[in-house]
């Protein structure tokens, strides 16, 4: 099942995903994300689930995710940047032992953009930012893998 069969349901109207705290919001987008991740690289290829697992975890994580939210940053609307900005600035984040406050707060502020744009139905653009994410750090690890 995808994304986009997962919000057919009854999306709801801006004002009423916004009335969401910001941590709801990362919650639900922190799961739409793993979604995203685990369906692109299962696609990609066919591997030992081990191998899969691994694969998704270095993509789910606070510091891939942080650099996921640089790379999107100018392509936000201004109410998309404002979600944004409201999930990286929320108060009450516990951050873990493996991620840096910085980059916590900016995986918290894309996890909730990303709930944002699934409540609302908007699933060609949460498709959009991803593949943008993740098409540019594909390139990177080839050229990583190329040195």
């Amino acid at each position: 099942m995808s994304i986009d069969t997962l919000a057919a349901a009854a999306p709801l109207e801006p004002a009423e995903a916004q009335q969401y705290s910001p941590l709801a919001l990362a919650f639900l987008g922190d799961t739409v994300d793993e979604v995203m991740v685990r369906e692109q690289i299962l696609r990609e290829a066919n591997r030992p689930a081990r191998d899969l697992h691994t694969l998704a975890v270095a993509h789910v994580r606070a510091a891939y995710q942080a650099d996921a939210a640089l790379r999107i940053a100018d392509q936000l609307s201004e109410e998309e940047a404002e979600i944004f900005r409201r999930g990286r600035n929320a108060s009450g984040i516990s951050v873990p032992k493996h991620a840096t406050p910085a980059d916590y707060r900016k995986a918290t502020g894309i996890e909730c953009l990303f709930g944002y744009l699934f409540l609302c139905g908007r699933t060609a653009r949460l498709r959009e930012l991803f593949q943008t994410v993740w098409s540019d750090s594909s390139a990177e690890n080839a050229e990583a893998e190329a040195e």
